[in-house]
């Protein structure tokens, strides 16, 4: 059975580097994995969304509307925007985290208050102060590897071998700390 994943940001997030990780470790463990990423406008803040679907045999990286087994949003209003790819029975992760545009931050759109209560109310929602605990770790950068952890806990892949896709995928300086940030993402699922 094929499963998929679609994770969404904002650009400088880091959910290419997630993605990245998570299909490192899903390889390692020897499924076919397929990934593809959209870019869009990543460096000026814009959306950036990987998707990954993994399996024994996978033929195509594309998540349909409707296919997705997890949405991981870095963003409140990503989760928003991108409810509409999972399954009615699929599992959200998001990052309880607002980043305001342009439009919002000039007054000319409000942004949303309630997004988690709808989206909880229609998808089984784990909502995770992702943002807030990497601050609290001391380094903002490693809040996608605390949703990394609470993704691979959500889905149930504890036992592939994250800690060595991290150690893989990230500068060996900020190693341990996005060791410590992965293991505080599933200690809070």
């Amino acid at each position: 059975m094929v499963k998929s994943i679609k994770i969404v940001g904002v650009g400088g997030q880091g959910t290419i580097l997630l993605a990245k990780i998570l299909t490192t470790a899903l390889v390692d463990a020897g499924y076919d994995v397929k990934m593809s990423e959209i870019h869009g406008m990543s460096q000026r803040g814009g959306s950036v969304s990987s998707e990954i679907r993994y399996g024994k045999k996978v033929y195509s990286p594309v998540i349909e509307k409707g296919d997705a087994s997890i949405l991981v949003s870095l963003e409140q209003m990503e989760a928003a925007r991108n409810i509409d790819y999972l399954k009615s029975d699929g599992i959200l992760v998001v990052n309880d985290y607002k980043i305001h545009s342009m439009i919002t931050l000039n007054g000319k759109v409000r942004y949303p208050d309630n997004i988690l209560e709808v989206l909880s109310s229609k998808v089984k929602t784990y909502s995770i102060k992702g943002t807030e605990k990497a601050i609290e770790l001391g380094l903002d950068k490693v809040m996608n590897i605390i949703m990394l952890g609470a993704t691979v806990k959500a889905m149930g892949l504890t036992d592939l071998n994250f800690e060595d896709a991290i150690r893989n995928n990230v500068k060996p300086k900020f190693i341990e700390m996005n060791l410590e940030a992965y293991n505080i993402g599933l200690s809070h699922i």
